[in-house]
């Protein structure tokens, strides 16, 4: 079986996701892959319902370019280009499917917090992408920093 040679990386941007980046670097560097990184954000309208009477566009455009930078830092020494930067405005999940399918991947990684409870029943983003993608898909177990 060949290595992998194109890996997309789904950060949530959190302080955790260095976790998820450094295994996914490992992996490319033994394999040789190529990597990209991709954030995806929730409109805000879908988190807080159409009902909100006030435009969340520059609340909007804040977030997507403070995301930007994120993963511009995030990227630096791992030799990523910015248009392998993907800062996307939809459902997680589905997103991180299209980008995958869209450029190609063979290996799509991604955090998993390991939850339990509430947060469980309510699904998580790792367990949507594993279920539904077209390539195989890494779940990093990341631990937060206290732990």
């Amino acid at each position: 079986m060949s290595g992998y040679k194109n890996i997309l990386v789904g950060l949530d941007l959190s302080v955790e996701s260095s976790q998820v980046l450094a295994r996914a670097s490992d992996i490319a560097a033994c394999s040789g892959a190529q990597m990209s990184l991709a954030h995806i954000i929730e409109p805000l309208t879908f988190a807080y319902g159409g009902d909100i009477p006030m435009d969340l566009s520059e609340v909007q455009e804040q977030l997507q370019n403070q995301a930007r930078e994120q993963l511009r830092k995030a990227s630096r020494g791992l030799n990523i280009p910015e248009e392998r930067q993907y800062v996307v405005l939809g459902q997680p999940a589905t997103e991180i499917h299209r980008l995958a399918e869209e450029s190609g991947c063979d290996l799509i990684v991604i955090g998993s917090h390991g939850r339990h409870g509430l947060a469980l029943l309510l699904g998580s983003t790792a367990n949507g992408v594993l279920h539904g993608a077209g390539c195989d898909v890494l779940a990093v177990r990341v631990h937060s920093p206290s732990e």
